[in-house]
């Protein structure tokens, strides 16, 4: 359906998707991966034939217009032993790369809405607010019947980390919830 509101053609040549490819400094698979697609899928559309259309004719309009867009989605390699995904439903809000040893935090957001961030409009939380944050994604220390809880996670005791690690961070009625990775040795 051609539209004369949107500038984003309905759709584009596989040279022209091979160009913003390689522009952008992707694979074939990194390509595939950021629309959501099979490598075979790139490859047929940058062999040329028939002309590509849906959805990534948008996305690719909007990276000709401004490259720096695939840099806000890329999730950046692991440089702390420990990486938390504080995620919405589906979409990933805060990537929280922590060194317990050192007691050291970096995040990056990938939303503008602070409700939906773990630190709202904290850039650079402390130690202190890390701890804070993930006692709020459990039940309360002083909560009654705690040894019964804790016996039904298995846990020995009142942690914040394990038992995130247990539930997933998931609070009743809400839609948040944490992965966690830890670094392989």
């Amino acid at each position: 359906m051609k539209s004369d509101r949107y500038t984003a053609p309905a759709e584009m040549s596989g040279d022209m998707l091979r160009r913003l490819r390689k522009s952008l400094g992707m694979t074939q698979r990194e390509f595939a991966a950021l629309v959501h697609v099979s490598k075979p899928t790139v490859e047929r559309w940058e062999a040329g034939g028939d002309p590509v259309k849906g959805p990534v004719t948008t996305l690719a309009a909007l990276l000709l217009a401004d490259a720096g867009l695939a840099d806000l989605l890329t999730v950046p390699k692991q440089t702390f032993p420990l990486r938390l995904y504080y995620m919405y439903q589906e979409q990933l809000c805060t990537l929280i790369d922590v060194d317990e040893r050192k007691k050291r935090v970096q995040i990056r957001n990938y939303t503008q809405d602070d409700q939906l961030r773990a630190f709202g409009v904290v850039e650079e939380p402390t130690w202190a607010q890390y701890e804070a944050f993930l006692e709020s994604r459990c039940f309360p220390a002083e909560r009654d019947k705690m040894k019964l809880i804790l016996r039904d996670l298995d846990l020995p005791f009142y942690d914040p980390f394990l038992i995130i690690q247990k539930t997933e961070g998931r609070m009743a009625e809400d839609d948040f919830w944490i992965r966690i990775e830890k670094e392989s040795a």
